[in-house]
């Protein structure tokens, strides 16, 4: 492994751009980036979920409007670039000792960064990128309605997101053990019995460490303003069921939320996937199934009722929502309808998404914050 490990960083250091596999490559990225509207409209409100909430990103049509225009001598140009400035963060695992890692991780630095004439020198505290997040106002719902990027695709979509928090391990297990309870009452009522589409599920979210619920449509049946509409007539309706919920049941659902944290991980890469993630996202919490089941076992139904009442029903003054709402081709004259309307108190169009981020504050990065690692 540490061969192999020094070949490839030996190559990116040693970067050549060969004109005739770039343009095979560029030719390949491209029609990746068109067929990027031939996704399912589902994907796509997803899709503009992450373009309205990350921070730094670019929309897919940004990206297919620059591609024609790149040469073999842009690229060349601009991995010199990119080496110049370089920040290395490394996660070793398996079957290898601590100071075998220690020495791995000091190779790969001497030979970026300590050669007789290094192409690499490390970023200055002011240049490091981190991942902000779009924090969303209380009592607010913004909502977000576009027309499927194929006209032809007859299927609308919608994507209604419930902002929570940022990591906190007792508003954590409060949010995992509610969508437990929820995902299988929202598939059932949408699903089976309204039968509003074949694609329903209320999944959790996690964007760099800020935590939500999601609860996915997709439809030919409806426009998305009316799915919208039945999702939260859903969560109005689980309120009494959660009220009604006996204890027996609570315990329960919580046992068998202990049980999926306390299975252990069936493959290094699985492993390797967790620890990473908490890295990338700044969090550093290598305990987190630990501290997550010990704040489990002490939570009782009352805080769970509290939490869906503070975070999620349906007009409470803490509950943070954005709709993406993604129009087919089916539902043309509902979007010229929806588009149309105006702005109430508690209800806000997003009209454009880089208006929305730049007006918007942004929740503080994990990485290098307070107790956390210094970039």
């Amino acid at each position: 492994m540490r061969i192999l490990l020094e070949t490839i960083v030996g190559r990116i250091e040693q970067f050549e751009v060969k004109p005739d596999r770039f343009s095979v490559i560029k030719e390949s990225v491209i029609k990746e980036y068109q067929n990027f509207k031939f996704q399912q409209p589902y994907k796509q409100a997803l899709y503009h979920c992450s373009l309205l909430l990350e921070d730094h990103t670019w929309p897919w049509s940004d990206k297919l409007e620059v591609l024609p225009h790149l040469e073999a001598n842009h690229l060349a140009q601009f991995s010199t670039i990119m080496l110049e400035k370089t920040f290395l963060e490394f996660y070793i695992a398996g079957n290898i000792e601590p100071n075998e890692a220690d020495s791995i991780v000091q190779h790969i630095e001497d030979i970026l960064f300590k050669p007789t004439h290094p192409k690499c020198k490390p970023l200055f505290p002011s240049q490091h990128l981190t991942n902000r997040i779009i924090k969303l106002e209380r009592g607010l719902c913004y909502y977000y309605p576009i027309e499927v990027l194929n006209e032809k695709d007859e299927n609308s979509a919608l994507v209604q997101y419930i902002q929570v928090h940022q990591d906190d391990i007792k508003l954590n297990v409060k949010l995992q053990l509610f969508a437990l309870i929820a995902k299988q009452a929202a598939f059932h009522q949408l699903r089976s019995i309204e039968q509003l589409g074949y694609i329903t599920a209320l999944v959790q979210r996690n964007d760099s460490g800020v935590r939500g619920v999601q609860i996915i449509i997709q439809s030919t049946i409806k426009d998305p303003a009316y799915l919208d509409a039945r999702v939260n007539a859903f969560l109005e309706m689980f309120e009494s069921k959660l009220h009604e919920m006996t204890n027996e049941e609570y315990k329960s659902n919580v046992n068998a939320l202990i049980d999926m944290k306390l299975e252990k991980h069936k493959n290094l890469r699985e492993e390797s996937a967790f620890y990473w993630r908490e890295i990338v996202d700044g969090t550093l919490k290598f305990d987190r199934k630990e501290s997550e089941v010990a704040v489990l076992r002490e939570l009782s139904k009352e805080e769970l009722l509290d939490f869906f009442s503070t975070y999620v029903k349906v007009d409470a003054p803490q509950r943070k929502t954005l709709s993406v709402q993604v129009y087919g081709g089916l539902h043309t004259a509902e979007y010229k309808k929806v588009v149309q309307e105006a702005d109430t108190p508690k209800v806000c169009q997003i009209k454009d998404v880089f208006s929305f981020r730049r007006s918007r504050p942004l929740y503080g990065s994990f990485k290098g914050g307070l107790g956390h690692m210094k970039l």
